[in-house]
């Protein structure tokens, strides 16, 4: 479906603080999308506009009534492929064979008044799967690791939380984290307009879609954990002032942070 207002406001937000509009008013077009990125390409914001771009898009779910597909731009969308694969394509061929009158083997009425109930269960499922596969490969690549502890990886900032950063190597697309407590002698203000880490004194800022390097300093396979030691420099840029709207207040102590452990991302 559409990208929902609330997501649009965020992406809104974040783009504006790098000067590109996105218009308040009127249907959204996926074109419009489309000249933004484009605008980005081979600049260094791009990764960061990319991931936002992308986390404004609603999460597809299989639905009985026929919305279209926005980021194809298709008023009348269904995805299908050979029924073997998945139990969504065997619906579709079989409410297809009922349409066109092709076979005996159609789906019959009481399944066609039970299709809402069914899409439920099958994104439900999709997304249990999908957690399944992604907390087992967490798990393997954290013990993959565990021998390299204290060697050194190029990565991308791909996440930015109030207590630190998630980070994604290059080189096997493992997620980490980097304890905000401990990227240096200040305290790091998390700028949610800007996606950012900040810190108070001197500005540095820790940005998603920065290109980083860091040390691995723990692997917890059991966990599928992995922690970071930052070893790149954040790029400059200015402190944030206290109760500025859009950002979490400045303060409290740098300690909070440390009492947050090594962990994965939720």
């Amino acid at each position: 479906e559409s990208p929902t207002v609330e997501k649009l406001h965020g992406l809104r937000e974040v783009l504006s603080s790098l000067d590109i509009n996105l218009p308040k008013q009127g249907t959204i077009r996926p074109g419009q999308f489309n000249g933004i990125l484009a605008r980005v390409k081979g600049s260094d914001v791009e990764p960061l506009v990319n991931e936002m771009v992308l986390r404004s898009q609603a999460q597809a779910a299989y639905a009985q009534d026929n919305v279209g597909h926005f980021g194809l731009s298709l008023r009348r969308y269904a995805h299908f492929t050979s029924p073997i694969r998945r139990y969504a394509d065997l619906v579709v061929h079989r409410a297809l064979i009922r349409a066109c009158k092709l076979g005996d083997d159609g789906m019959g009425d009481a399944e066609m008044a039970g299709l809402s109930a069914v899409a439920r269960d099958i994104s439900v499922a999709e997304r249990r799967a999908m957690a399944a596969e992604r907390e087992t490969s967490d798990r393997l690549i954290a013990a993959f690791l565990a021998t390299r502890v204290g060697a050194t990886f190029s990565g991308r900032i791909s996440g930015v939380v109030k207590s630190g950063l998630f980070v994604k190597l290059d080189e096997t697309g493992a997620d980490g984290y980097v304890p905000a407590g401990t990227l240096g002698r200040q305290y790091f203000a998390y700028d949610e307009l800007k996606a950012a880490l900040v810190g108070e004194r001197t500005g540095e800022t820790f940005r998603l879609g920065d290109s980083v390097e860091v040390k691995l300093v723990d692997a917890r396979p059991v966990q599928g954990a992995l922690t970071f030691e930052m070893l790149s420099e954040g790029r400059s840029g200015k402190p944030l002032r206290r109760g500025r709207p859009g950002r979490t207040p400045l303060g409290g102590a740098r300690r909070d942070f440390r009492r947050k452990g090594p962990g994965k991302r939720r």
